[in-house]
């Protein structure tokens, strides 16, 4: 059964466009993996330092062993204590009706 990952970001204003590079960089590399189904971006119209995304993939148990640990997320993870305000805000949504 797929799973949906909805997480916030609020991001340090001096580290936006950092932030933005880094995170297309993997969302790029994610879309050809084949357990991938979707991911939005989205931007908080009240803030340009918070954003939201949605990512929904396969499983959950190959999220946490396998695509966490792929090599194009290293730089990524590295950078997130400098890139953000606070930790990520992340829920984990299953599908009910679909």
């Amino acid at each position: 059964m797929s799973v949906t990952y909805v997480i916030k970001f609020d991001v340090v204003p001096q580290q936006r466009s950092r932030f933005l590079s880094l995170l297309e960089r993997v969302l790029e590399a994610m879309r050809s993996e084949p357990m991938f189904h979707e991911a939005v971006l989205h931007a908080d119209p009240a803030s340009d330092c918070r954003f939201m995304l949605y990512e929904t993939w396969e499983d959950h148990d190959d999220v946490l062993n396998v695509q966490l640990q792929r090599p194009y997320r290293q730089a990524w993870h590295e950078a997130l204590p400098e890139l953000l305000e606070r930790e990520r805000d992340i829920t984990i949504w299953k599908p009910v009706h679909g």
